[in-house]
């Protein structure tokens, strides 16, 4: 018998240390974000009436910084952490490691700047310009890199469990995250995406729903695989649960991004595929909470006890809450209820507070004083935080739930004549403010203890006596070796490219199907001569659209429901937003749909709606725009805007490109003459007011246009074949 070669190593301590810092840091700020936007919707006055602090500028910062910042962070700690442990070795490099967390930091400070200055690509958690785009692939192929060396050094055969999430998610979200980013520059901080419309909306919601699924949930799956046996010194309930929760899920999950569209202009086909896979999620996420809360059976009196086990079952038991609703909304007839509403909204969070925040506490509390060598300073103020963070998030969720349910019943009340009861959108928002504000104090329970964690994990580090760098021995093992009798599964643990390649292929499968044929498909999206292009002002005053952060507020589609219809007008169709980059069908109406605003107010309307919302709809929770009315808009990269457009296929013209500047300034001279009638100096015409003007009063004109023609033409027919 060959004598078993032992090696000595060390684990990179650091590493997991600088992220826990930073989750701790930025997990403050983003759950104070947080907070301030709530409050923003209780009372408009929170805006403060600065361009930097508005609802729509805040929000996708908010979102940002909670799930790239907070959890991001908190996910990089516990993996690096994590899979030393489990492979027996260090890290591959020291020095890729240190890249990888100052690299991050970095582009959570570029979001923190490039966001408040309204620089967005306003895509749902895709917001970031493309030089902040191409520094997250950079910086995540080296977390890749780092992470992969390591498995390769390893000096465990298998990998454990905890690792097959850690491979799906690093290799997904780079997939996710290329396919979504695809944008052409026109200057350093502005792009247009290579998708429009319905390709822009399946693409988007192809990665908005998986970065859900693969940032905060499949790395999650993996710290629990980890930090629950762990704390609780027990083993996985079962290993073969595992297995089929892993694949199951990597699978099924990649299909369900459609469900975020469902009842709009993308093909039934695309829509009943996402709804069904979304229901299949109910098999591996209930599986993965039934073997994550059975690894504590014989435990639970520790759980009672122990803050760490208290927050990881809490943690587990609102993953299972949060997709058991999921699959629920994904149901058609009750998405027609509850998409648009704040009921979403509460959905969202019982998953990143309940199952994110939650499970990240346990494994702050966890690590901290394992890393310091202590004891945790302070049992009672952990117990204090999490009555704090459950209580504040019940209020939270229960806010949400009623708002959205009166919400939709509200807007979908018909009466007996077959006219709209609340036909005035401000009524049911002056309905569910008192919401907000329990919403508001919700949040403030949960800010108020995270901030007791980071007190008690302060004193806990503070109370160490200063740690040594430790040595581990382990014997050193033959990759390519395969121990006899092995098969199946257990052969393919050792077997990690191989793992990887059938991770990757598993979930590239659904994506390929359900948006391949959107972009190769020219019947896809129907054609509609009488659809125009945006013209160059338009152009101008979209992208101050974009800037200001509206499409947080208001949606652009109208769905085929009666209610709907007698709200806003036709159902929108696919043709009307083929030249729309990025789309903007929205996934939330905190105002009403503005898909067909053009034409219904005058542009004196518009313009007092931005001066003072509360002048033309009283009781309004938009926040004023006083800045829109000083700052002169710029002209002289129009040029260069309809250059890039015409690149992805806008069909703008030469001579177009050439007279755009004179175009836009012919017609915002046109709009302040109209508006010097009412008092309106015509030096307003430079100010950015007049381009969104002309941008909301052109929103669904020419598929209005298009529909009468078609009627026309309909009723024409009839009365010759008569």
């Amino acid at each position: 018998m060959s004598e078993v070669k032992m090696e000595k190593f060390k684990y990179d301590e650091d590493l997991p240390k600088l992220f826990v810092y930073a989750t701790i840091i930025w997990g403050f700020i983003a759950l104070a974000l947080g907070v301030t936007v709530a409050f923003q919707l209780a009372s408009w006055k929170v805006n403060l009436g600065m361009e930097w602090t508005t609802f729509g500028r805040l929000r996708p910062l908010h979102t940002n910084a909670a799930i790239f910042a907070f959890v991001g962070n908190a996910m990089f700690a516990g993996i690096y952490y994590s899979t030393q442990r489990l492979v027996k070795a260090r890290l591959f490099s020291d020095f890729l490691g240190r890249v990888h967390f100052w690299g991050w930091q970095l582009i959570i400070v570029a979001a923190a700047i490039s966001l408040p200055l309204g620089l967005s690509q306003a895509k749902e958690y895709a917001e970031l310009e493309w030089p902040i785009d191409i520094a997250i692939a950079v910086v995540w192929i080296i977390f890749a890199i780092n992470f992969f060396g390591t498995l390769a050094r390893r000096r465990e055969k298998h990998i454990y469990v905890s690792i097959w999430f850690y491979i799906a998610t690093i290799i997904t979200v780079a997939l996710l995250h290329v396919v979504n980013a695809i944008s052409l520059p026109v200057d350093l901080m502005k792009s247009y995406p290579v998708y429009a419309g319905v390709q822009d909306a399946l693409v988007q919601w192809w990665y908005g729903h998986n970065a859900v699924a693969f940032f905060l949930t499949t790395p999650f799956l993996g710290l629990m695989y980890y930090f629950i046996p762990k704390a609780a010194n027990r083993p996985v309930y079962s290993y073969r649960l595992s297995i089929i929760h892993f694949w199951s899920l990597v699978f099924i999950y990649i299909w369900a991004g459609p469900h975020h569209l469902l009842n709009t202009a993308v093909p039934d086909w695309v829509q009943t595929t996402g709804m069904v896979f979304s229901i299949m999620l109910w098999m591996p996420s209930w599986g993965g909470m039934i073997n994550g809360l059975l690894t504590l059976r014989g435990a639970w009196d520790k759980v009672r006890t122990d803050p760490v086990l208290k927050f990881l079952a809490t943690s587990v038991t609102f993953y299972g809450m949060a997709t058991f609703e999921g699959p629920l909304l994904a149901i058609k007839s009750v998405s027609a209820m509850a998409h648009y509403t704040d009921w979403i909204v509460g959905h969202v969070h019982s998953g990143t507070i309940g199952w994110n925040y939650m499970m990240i506490a346990g494994i702050l509390y966890y690590l901290v004083p394992k890393m310091y060598n202590t004891k945790l300073y302070s049992v009672k103020l952990a117990n204090t935080q999490f009555w704090l963070a459950t209580i504040g998030l019940l209020l939270y969720m229960m806010a949400m739930w009623t708002a959205g349910i009166t919400q939709s019943l509200m807007w979908s009340a018909i009466d007996e004549t077959g006219k709209l009861v609340y036909p005035n959108f401000i009524e049911t928002v002056v309905r569910i403010v008192p919401m907000y504000w329990v919403r508001g104090i919700g949040g403030v329970l949960v800010l108020v203890g995270f901030i007791l964690m980071i007190y008690n994990l302060w004193k806990t580090a503070k109370s160490s006596d200063g740690v040594q760098e430790h040595e581990y021995m382990a014997p050193a093992i033959d990759h390519s070796h395969t121990e006899p009798g092995e098969s199946g599964h257990r052969k393919l643990e050792g077997l990690t490219t191989l793992f990887s390649i059938l991770t990757f292929l598993a979930v590239l499968v659904g994506g390929v199907v359900e948006i391949v044929p959107s972009l190769i498909s020219d019947k896809f999206v129907e054609k509609d001569a009488n659809i125009k292009p945006y013209s160059p002002l338009e152009i101008v005053g979209r992208d101050i659209f974009i800037k200001e952060g509206c499409y947080t507020c208001h949606s652009q589609h109208v769905r085929p429901m009666a209610d709907e219809i007698l709200r806003y007008g036709a159902a929108s169709r696919a043709s009307e937003s083929v030249y729309d980059r990025p789309f903007q069908w929205g996934s939330r109406r905190i105002g009403p749909d503005i898909a067909r605003v053009g034409g219904k107010y005058n542009d004196m309307w518009h313009y007092r709606h931005m001066l003072d919302p509360r002048e033309v709809t009283p009781k309004s929770i938009m926040p004023v725009y006083p800045w829109l009315f000083k700052k002169k808009y710029d002209l002289k990269s129009l040029p260069k805007k309809l250059r890039v457009m015409q690149s992805l296929g806008v069909p703008y013209s030469d001579e177009e490109i050439a007279s755009s500047i004179d175009s836009a300034s012919k017609q915002a001279f046109e709009i302040t003459k109209g508006l010097s009638a009412d008092g309106v100096d015509m030096n307003m015409q430079s100010k950015e007011i007049i381009p969104l003007i002309a941008y909301l009063q052109r929103l669904g004109v020419d598929g209005a246009k298009s529909l009468k023609m078609q009627e026309e033409a309909k009723a024409k027919e009839e009365n010759q074949n008569d």
